[in-house]
């Protein structure tokens, strides 16, 4: 590894160079090595490979060369794309299928240790869905919620009951486009069926069905998941938290929870603070128990528990490279299989908890949300009993404070309080032009990128123009580890229009919404933005753009499909899935745009992303009549002038900022 760490040519994060340092010391691989040492096949990494039948693979290389069927490049890579973007939503699907599963047994009475925590989504969601709450019981409405909820998974005819949600202009578009969602399962079914060998061999038809895939995903599988989860464990609300690998103790039992299942996350929560297993730490030699999470998991408990997170995805084996990790307990998704081996030579113990994710060399103790409490308290106690066996730790010391927790109920209440939330402060904002516009950067780290440096670089760019910053997943912790996540950051990087409307609100200019399905959170908002007024009647109206800059999932490509299908232009980083066929490439560019307002490119240099974003916001904002950007008429506001001014007595400072005469005078 000739490469030095320590220059951060690999991570933008200094606990990660540090713990990288530490893993060419003991000779250990971790992504980023290999990474380094695997290069991408330049076949696949731009759609050009078939392999859906037994006559291939087939590689296509040169000019109007075909697969051995006579499958041309433009069908292989919307086949390639149209099956990772069902990949996606079936991950997606498959956590909102459990968590009705886990709302069906609450509401019979069978799942010991949960329960209904917010009894007013539960009604709104109920409403949503078409159920009319009347005086029906908690139980008895929960009930009526997980089988509508069920439905929506499993049907084969009609529409989704979340479309209705999106604008009413939004949903014209998906009906002209012939895109509207049917049921989450159906319509991955379909995909995978055109995209069988010998079936749909007509790119536009097949990426057209990748649209409505997607669509299923955003607005079904992850809304309703979002949703369940916030019924099941409490809406988010903001919280202060810390982030970063720092959040490990020396002293203490330290179980590490990674993946994206609340379920078991928060039940596991729950059951470290029971005295009787502090007690039995402590009878260990430990000072008590500490949770740290990983991942969408840790954003699941650190926007509603406040549990501190260890970092985002490419931390995960760096946590147990600290030597300080008893325990990481994961569930499904993201999980790397390098953390069986690596665990082995430390004392941690990886414990696999999901029927569906097993992995050679760990421990599985399987998770059933009817036995909860027993389970998490079994997975505490086998922690604590190896606590002893601990040789050693090397924990980084990077920490930051974080104020993680927007939901989009939140968002509401912020600009009004109880009874007065409404978007109308925030469509104001943005008429007025104090906010430029706002972007979403979201997603997965990748190793063949330095971790986390260009959602950093794209948030700090634009915060200083203006532009309001809402993030989930990786992306959101890339950004509470750098600081950004704080009311303060907004003094050092935010624009002054910006600026004062964190002021004013008393928020941070990077607001975290969550984990990856909660990109649904942003969906809702800017369906608040649309219909608010003030800023055209579609999301496609808006002056806001999103961003998967490192992204490395099939997740990801789901979730920005399924905001450009609803009319938000998409930026995808690291590189193209399709980038073998210009005509594909066109397609879910130009072709998505006039078919349904949105686009997806994917785009390598930073610098290049933030000024098409910039000039994408700026076009729309023409094209609604606002004022052009304008940052020299703000920034006069009184907090960010007595700041500059906190040196000078007291009467010094009121005569420069409201031109009072000097005492005496």
């Amino acid at each position: 590894m000739a490469e030095k760490i320590a220059n951060h040519n690999w991570t933008a994060d200094a606990a990660v160079a540090e713990m990288l340092e530490r893993a060419q010391a003991l000779g250990l691989p971790t992504a980023f090595s290999r990474a380094q040492a695997m290069k991408p096949c330049p076949i696949g990494e731009d759609g050009r490979c078939c392999k859906n039948c037994n006559m291939g693979p087939c590689r296509l290389v040169k000019p109007g060369q075909t697969g051995v069927c006579g499958a041309t490049l433009e069908t292989i890579t919307a086949r390639n794309l149209a099956r990772a973007i069902a990949a996606g939503a079936a991950a997606h699907g498959d956590h909102g299928l459990d968590l009705a599963f886990t709302l069906l047994a609450v509401a019979r009475g069978e799942a010991p240790g949960y329960e209904v925590r917010d009894p007013y989504k539960l009604v709104n969601v109920a409403a949503a869905l078409g159920i009319q709450p009347d005086s029906k019981s908690i139980q008895a409405l929960a009930l009526e919620v997980a089988e509508k909820a069920l439905a929506n998974f499993g049907q084969m005819r009609g529409d989704l009951s979340y479309v209705t949600r999106a604008p009413k202009k939004r949903q014209e578009v998906w009906r002209r486009a012939g895109v509207t969602p049917r049921g989450v399962t159906v319509e991955i079914m379909e995909t995978l069926h055109r995209t069988h060998m010998g079936t749909d061999q007509d790119p536009e038809s097949i990426l057209r069905q990748a649209l409505r895939t997607a669509l299923s995903d955003g607005w079904g599988g992850s809304m309703l998941a979002t949703d369940l989860s916030d019924i099941l464990f409490g809406t988010p609300s903001p919280t202060v938290a810390k982030v970063n690998l720092g959040v490990l103790k020396d002293d203490a039992v330290n179980i590490v929870i990674h993946g994206h299942e609340p379920t078991l996350s928060e039940i596991v929560v729950a059951m470290s603070s029971d005295p009787e297993l502090i007690a039995y730490a402590r009878s260990k030699g430990a000072s008590g128990i500490n949770l740290a999470g990983i991942c969408c998991t840790s954003n699941e408990v650190l926007m509603r528990q406040g549990v501190p997170s260890a970092g985002n995805f490419l931390n995960q084996e760096l946590a147990i490279l600290t030597g300080a990790v008893e325990v990481m307990l994961v569930d499904i998704q993201c999980i790397m299989q390098a953390l069986a081996p690596l665990a082995q030579r430390f004392h941690t113990k990886l414990i696999t908890t999901s029927p569906k994710a097993h992995i050679q060399g760990a421990t599985h103790i399987e998770f059933d949300e009817h036995r909860a409490p027993d389970i998490a308290r079994q997975i505490i106690r086998l922690a604590i009993d190896n606590f002893p066996n601990r040789n050693g730790s090397a924990i980084p010391t990077a920490l930051a404070d974080a104020v993680p927790g927007f939901s989009h109920e939140y968002i509401n209440y912020m600009q009004g309080g109880a009874y007065r939330g409404s978007f109308r402060p925030l469509n104001d904002a943005v008429i007025a032009g104090r906010i430029r516009g706002a972007v979403g950067i979201v997603g997965c780290n990748n190793p063949r990128v330095t971790q986390d440096q260009t959602h950093l670089d794209l948030a700090r760019e634009f915060l200083k123009n203006d532009v309001l910053v809402v993030q989930t997943g990786c992306g959101a912790l890339a950004s509470a580890k750098a600081g950004l996540m704080l009311g303060e950051a907004a003094f050092e990087y935010a624009g002054p229009g910006l600026r004062e409307v964190c002021e004013a609100i008393g928020v941070p200019p990077v607001l975290h919404l969550g984990s990856c399905v909660d990109n649904t959170r942003i969906l809702t908002v800017l369906t608040q933005m649309a219909t608010e007024g003030g800023l055209g009647e579609d999301i496609a109206d808006l002056p806001v753009v999103g961003f998967a800059p490192e992204w490395m999932s099939e997740k990801a490509l789901s979730i920005g499909t399924y905001f450009v299908a609803s009319g938000v232009y998409t930026i995808f980083g690291v590189s193209s899935p399709v980038g073998g066929s210009e005509e594909v490439s066109r397609l879910i560019s130009e072709g998505w745009e006039k078919l349904v307002g949105g686009k997806l490119e994917f785009i390598t240099d930073p610098e290049q992303m933030l000024q098409k974003a910039l000039a994408h916001i700026d076009a729309k904002r023409a094209a609604l009549k606002l004022a052009p950007y304008d940052p020299s008429r703000w920034g006069a506001s009184g907090d960010w002038r007595m700041r500059e001014l906190e040196g000078l007595p007291l009467a010094e400072r009121l005569t420069e900022l409201y031109g009072l005469p000097p005492a005496g005078a």
